[in-house]
């Protein structure tokens, strides 16, 4: 990782906190620095088609996102507020990311603006650049806590919601799975919390990014509650995990990638049924949307699931550019026509 100096000074605010839900706090804002941020339209998901319905998505909009700060890119993890303007993000450089997503009068992301970066502390109170120690791959929300899975030094750390980005952890969740099946790289990727409808409402629940069993299947599990521990994801090769959430209903959406030099980068989303979450189960899915350098993709590592006023659910997703002049900072958003009852 290359550090950035000016990151030393960039803290968050405690005051600006936004409530959400009578169970959700949503922080953001940083005061000494702000990024400003270029957004670049993108209007059609596949290249050189106006086709907007991809299976049960359909592609409302995004945004290539550039600055002349070196501080933007990694974004490995997004989620978004109530509203869905305010998000709050991790980089797996080490830092929180944070801002506000501006929409036209019909939802159509049109833009960032307050965009903040701000290092992520560990138990002593420090940041690094080391990025053994800060390689922040997951993030959810959990009434005032915030919950950030790492993937190297494998743990899941607990933030205040309120100002995460000046705080040292209150805490750490136990991960259930052996800290031996978890791979150096290949570690823990996504992290959830199931919604009321799921049979493991409120729940944290994790999954690795290749972290493989015997049998070659993903090592997942819930970490909290009378169902915690381990369960595993069937892994489909060249896929592999890098995010997830739950829709209203409980079931569980699942953004894998893949790469090789002879095909490029892909992408597809996988549906987990919610009920199979069950320690010892071995849980596979149908694939829902599948993608490739034809489409308007790069390293795509964040997927969040949010509901508008109407009730109408959408997918938004980010990709991690790796800091590279080769790679794109994107984010997506899908409306989810599929079941979700």
């Amino acid at each position: 990782m290359i550090r950035l100096r000016t990151m030393a000074r960039l803290s968050m605010l405690a005051s600006a906190v936004a409530v959400l839900t009578a169970s959700t706090v949503l922080p953001l804002r940083a005061d000494d620095e702000m990024l400003q941020i270029r957004s670049r339209l993108i209007s059609t998901f596949k290249v050189g088609s106006d086709q907007t319905r991809f299976g049960d998505f359909e592609f409302v909009g995004g945004l290539e996102l550039s600055s002349s700060s070196a501080a933007l890119g990694a974004m490995s993890a997004i989620r978004l507020s109530a509203d869905r303007h305010r998000f709050l993000g991790v980089m797996d450089t080490g830092f929180w990311y944070a801002g506000r997503l501006e929409r036209d009068p019909d939802g159509v992301p049109t833009g960032i603006t307050d965009f903040s970066v701000s290092p992520i502390l560990d138990k002593d109170g420090e940041s690094s650049d080391q990025k053994w120690r800060v390689d922040a791959e997951g993030l959810a929300l959990r009434g005032d806590e915030v919950l950030v899975s790492f993937e190297r030094q494998s743990r899941v750390d607990i933030y205040p919601a309120n100002a995460p980005g000046n705080s040292r952890p209150l805490g750490s969740l136990p991960l259930q799975i052996p800290l031996n099946e978890l791979r150096n790289n290949r570690g823990l990727e996504a992290i959830m919390v199931a919604p009321d409808a799921s049979p493991l409402a409120g729940e944290v629940v994790v999954v690795s990014e290749k972290s493989l069993n015997t049998n070659g299947d993903i090592y997942a599990a819930v970490l909290t509650g009378p169902s915690k521990g381990v369960f595993f994801v069937k892994r489909h090769a060249p896929y592999d995990v890098t995010d997830g959430d739950f829709l209203p209903n409980g079931d569980l959406l699942l953004l894998e990638r893949r790469f090789s030099i002879a095909e490029g980068i892909g992408m597809r989303i996988r549906r987990i049924e919610g009920s199979r979450l069950v320690p010892g189960n071995l849980v596979d899915g149908p694939v829902l949307l599948e993608a490739d350098f034809g489409d308007q993709i790069d390293n795509m590592e964040g997927l969040d699931v949010s509901t508008d006023e109407a009730g109408q659910t959408f997918v938004t997703l980010v990709s991690d550019d790796n800091h590279s002049i080769l790679q794109r900072n994107l984010v997506l958003e899908f409306r989810y026509l599929g079941d979700n009852k």
